[in-house]
């Protein structure tokens, strides 16, 4: 029995994605379904939904779709060295992009964290000053 396979509407539902943005992904090139219906609707397949996530987890760093797909390119790369042996020089240059994006990557998360940080302060800021006045008129 084959890998079960998933219409868009499921895998919108289980990524939190909308439809529209799925559909994007594929016309960019991101994630494509592993097949389509006798009807043309787009399957999708556990490792489709997979790959989906990992989009959906980088966005909030910022990285532009080119940054998306080349890092795709690079982990998918990765994954397939566990099976193939890659000639020391190509094992290098997909370690050495790996851990550039790592390094973007955690300098984005720091960056984040300090506005998080900003905003919870304004935010408790907000919260001292509502109660203030609230006590002002009792």
């Amino acid at each position: 029995m084959g890998e079960r396979r998933m219409q868009i509407g499921e895998v919108a539902e289980r990524t939190g994605l909308s439809l529209r943005t799925i559909r994007h992904y594929e016309e960019v090139g991101l994630v494509t379904p592993s097949a389509r219906s006798k009807g043309g609707f787009r399957l999708y397949t556990d490792r489709d939904v997979d790959r989906l996530m990992v989009v959906r987890r980088m966005k909030p760093l910022d990285f532009s779709l080119e940054e998306m797909r080349e890092l795709l390119e690079l982990v998918d790369q990765a994954a397939g060295m566990r099976s193939a042996a890659l000639p020391e020089d190509e094992r290098a240059r997909l370690t050495e992009r790996l851990e550039a994006y790592r390094e973007v990557m955690d300098a984005r998360c720091e960056a984040l964290r300090s506005r998080l940080e900003m905003a919870e302060d304004f935010a408790a800021t907000l919260r001292r000053r509502v109660r203030e006045v609230g006590a002002q008129r009792a």
